[in-house]
């Protein structure tokens, strides 16, 4: 689906990342049909940050896939569900078997919630012994493929990709700069809004394994931990979004009360 022309600033639809004090801050959201970075070290909350998004779009009725290529679903669920998010308001499908996955479509269709889609990669490699995973094109055509027929059989407009660290275990690319290429156009040409969550190192000096994916990105965002007194605190800034003007300033990212915040400035926490 190509990006279309607007006559007015106004025409461009976001999707909220729903983390109050930072929509705000990029008018809204992000452009709709825009793949993102979500960038950071570990224990700085980028799958619970992209879970947050689709998990409330889909409390406003549309459907989200989340694709786990290590962290099972039940593992996921389980530390949503412990941090407070309430999903019986949602229509929650965990895929675990390819097999399955046509008719879990046709009950997502049929349904009158918004749903939520997990598809477990790790179980399913377990359980698929002709995947020759030595060819690095087998399990990426695979994830492909899966994303591919939730978006037409389900209409699935968001998608997280947990993560490209994981992704690139798992499919050795040979030439990372055009293989890359391809997968971030495959996700624009299908038009769906994208997170690909990406491991920072701790120095923070790249925002992703290649680099060449920060080019290819339309966005990126990064969450770090910072040290303060004696407590660590999480920091979440846009580093670059296009068709935007968002405010490149540092803010210090909270959850309470099932709310993710931003404070303005880079203000640590009240302690």
């Amino acid at each position: 689906m190509a990006e279309r022309v607007v006559g007015d600033k106004t025409q461009i639809k976001r999707i909220k990342l729903h983390i109050q004090g930072l929509d705000e801050n990029i008018q809204g959201g992000i452009p709709e049909g825009h793949v993102t970075l979500v960038s950071g070290a570990a224990g700085t909350m980028k799958s619970s940050v992209c879970f947050n998004s689709l998990y409330h779009e889909a409390v406003a009725g549309k459907n989200g896939l989340y694709i786990s290529l290590e962290q099972s679903a039940e593992s996921l669920v389980n530390h949503m569900v412990n941090m407070g998010y309430d999903l019986s308001k949602v229509d929650l499908v965990m895929v675990k078997e390819l097999a399955e996955l046509k008719n879990r479509m046709d009950g997502i269709k049929s349904g009158g919630k918004g749903s939520l889609i997990i598809v477990d990669i790790g179980t399913i490699r377990k359980e698929i012994r002709d995947v020759n995973t030595d060819e690095n094109k087998s399990w990426m055509n695979v994830i492909k493929n899966v994303v591919k027929k939730i978006n037409v059989e389900a209409g699935c407009p968001l998608f997280v990709l947990d993560s490209l660290s994981a992704l690139y275990v798992l499919s050795r690319f040979e030439n990372p700069r055009i293989e890359l290429f391809y997968i971030f156009e495959f996700l624009r040409d299908l038009g769906i809004t994208s997170f690909l969550i990406s491991e920072m190192p701790l120095d923070g000096s790249k925002y992703s394994e290649y680099e060449i994916e920060d080019f290819l990105s339309d966005g990126i965002i990064t969450i770090r931990l910072t040290t303060y007194r004696r407590q660590v605190v999480r920091e979440i800034s846009v580093v670059k979004m296009r068709t935007t003007a968002c405010n490149n300033d540092i803010f210090s990212l909270e959850f309470r009360n099932g709310q993710f915040q931003a404070l303005y400035g880079g203000q640590n926490p009240l302690l």
